[in-house]
């Protein structure tokens, strides 16, 4: 809420307006490119990308609207202008990150409509607080309401994004770029820019820290919509082998019928995928792998399910036995390598992503192993 004293603060009107116009020019990006200029060869999602730029768009608007109120409209009543000011970043600016966060996670449509619909009360409250003049219907309730809306959009998001995770190392065995814990951060980023907008009395300090956390927001978005690589997972079903007759099948149950099939899964494991080290090539998915077996990604999904680990977990482990066996190799040839390179090798695009996986793998970090092989 920016206080008479900032709009005569040159620094700070040059800071406001670049702020403007960079976020003008990211939304319009967005929009206007469909290639990435961050990570050339990642392919965002489409609506991510609208989203975001819509986002950018609105926050660049925030500052006209703010802007033109301070100086040309209702400058004799600063209340009106205030509750204005503030609903409309309430019904426009929260909508928007709440649709770019959703669009994050990919692996099924959520609705936007209700968190859209949620805003409804504030338009009522505000218009109340205009026609009474009462900052505790413009103010007040809108605030303690969107606080309430927030929140509650805070907890679903949560249970959103561990479904999220748990689906990705169902179905990917490559995770870079692709887990969005970092929205989580994100989201209680903008919890506190939330703070400290609307309990800004005016101080100077705060319009400058609202700036500063606006081009932060910029910048993080930027690199997360162009880093995060848009997933093309298409659903199947199981099919039955067509050498059964109907009358089989009519008097077998789906149980009857899921536990040959999925009995069989490992031995197509290790003649299709482990034997060949199908499990080598980069960013190989669960959909892929069932075809490389000869079934689908149903049943190979059921069948990770009954020995308890995800698809993730197998191909890493498979990866990581091949990591030791190739570094021991290594070893007795003598010949010069590199951690990052023999990661690389085994099928790991991020050697951070491999060291993780190591970690949980063997319970000890790469370096400690390396070593203590070394030494044997």
């Amino acid at each position: 809420m920016y206080a008479q004293q900032s709009l005569q603060d040159t620094l700070f009107l040059m800071l406001y307006g670049g702020v403007t116009i960079l976020a003008l020019i990211t939304g319009l990006y967005m929009w206007l490119r469909r290639s990435n200029a961050i990570a050339p060869d990642v392919t965002s999602p489409t609506a991510l990308r609208l989203w975001t730029g819509a986002f950018f768009v609105t926050a660049a608007l925030s500052h006209v609207w703010w802007y033109v109120l301070g100086i040309y409209w209702l400058t004799d009543d600063r209340m009106i202008r205030n509750i204005v000011a503030v609903t409309l970043d309430h019904i426009t600016l929260v909508p928007f990150v709440m649709a770019l966060l959703l669009h994050m996670l990919q692996d099924r449509r959520r609705p936007l409509w209700p968190w859209v619909l949620a805003q409804l009360p504030i338009v009522v409250a505000a218009v109340v607080g205009i026609v009474k003049h009462d900052g505790f219907y413009g103010f007040d309730i809108t605030t303690y309401w969107q606080v309430a809306v927030m929140t509650a959009f805070f907890i679903y998001y949560i249970y959103a994004l561990i479904h999220y995770g748990r689906w990705l190392h169902e179905n990917y065995a490559d995770l870079e770029h692709k887990e969005v814990w970092q929205s989580l951060l994100f989201m209680a980023a903008l919890c506190v820019v939330y703070e400290v907008y609307f309990t800004n009395p005016g101080e100077m300090a705060r319009e400058y820290l609202a700036q500063m956390e606006t081009l932060a927001i910029i910048a993080f978005l930027l690199w997360r919509v162009e880093t995060l690589q848009e997933l093309h997972e298409p659903e199947d079903e199981p099919e039955e082998s067509s050498s059964q007759s109907d009358s089989d099948q009519q008097n077998r149950t789906p149980r009857d019928l899921q536990t040959p099939i999925l009995s069989n899964i490992g031995s197509l494991l290790l003649v299709y995928c482990e034997t060949p080290q199908l499990y080598l090539q980069h960013d190989m998915t669960l959909s892929q792998l069932a075809e490389a077996i000869g079934t689908n990604r149903t049943y190979l999904s059921q069948y990770f399910a009954q020995q308890g680990i995800t698809y993730n977990a197998y191909i890493n482990r498979l990866r990581i036995s091949h990591f030791e066996q190739i570094h021991r190799e290594a070893l007795k040839s003598k010949r010069p390598f590199t951690a990052q390179q023999l990661a690389h090798e085994c099928g790991f695009s991020s050697y951070s992503t491999f060291a993780t996986a190591f970690k949980i793998y063997t319970g000890l970090t790469v370096t400690a192993w390396m070593k203590k092989e070394t030494n044997t």
